[in-house]
């Protein structure tokens, strides 16, 4: 018996740190994006700052269609995924200057926030709404992955040069 409660004293400690290096490498992950940069501002205050800007030209179709493209997000990180998605949406409808967001902005923003190691799921949820993605294909190399993240200044100027 006293084996036996060693090893679930032992296992359980295993968990709990693997839970805390988990929880600590998300935590740290964050705290490098709200970094503030050169011009004062953080990849966050950024991204919130393109949402703010963008907020009119979001109709409620468009606002439907990406929660569609995130649904296949673990909840736990669907708010996120929305977020970094909605800011890519935003700063490229506001660099295209439309007076709404349409389908043409939500997919180029679904593509480029993106990682490459879920284009996979990306390209099936996009088939699986019947939507056409090939004129976007350029797009798919600008995506980085989840190490090699770039900002969202140079993935804008990457997608103006493939559109």
């Amino acid at each position: 018996m006293e084996d036996f409660t060693l090893i679930l004293i032992g296992l359980w400690t295993f968990i709990m740190a693997g839970l805390v290096f988990i929880g600590g490498y998300f935590m740290f992950r964050k705290f490098l994006k709200s970094i503030p940069k050169a011009d004062g501002m953080s990849e966050l205050d950024w991204q919130k700052f393109y949402i703010d800007e963008a907020l009119p030209l979001w109709n409620d179709d468009a606002k439907a269609m990406l929660n569609e493209l995130v649904s296949p997000v673990p909840e736990l990180f669907r708010d996120v995924a929305k977020e970094k998605i909605a800011g890519r949406i935003s700063k490229i409808a506001l660099d295209e200057q439309v007076e709404t967001i349409e389908l043409e902005q939500i997919i180029k923003g679904y593509i480029v926030a993106t990682p490459k190691q879920d284009h996979k799921f990306l390209k099936k949820k996009l088939t699986e709404l019947e939507i056409d993605y090939t004129e976007h294909e350029p797009l798919f190399n600008i995506s980085t992955g989840y190490k090699e993240e770039s900002s969202i200044f140079e993935q804008s100027e990457q997608v103006k040069r493939n559109t």
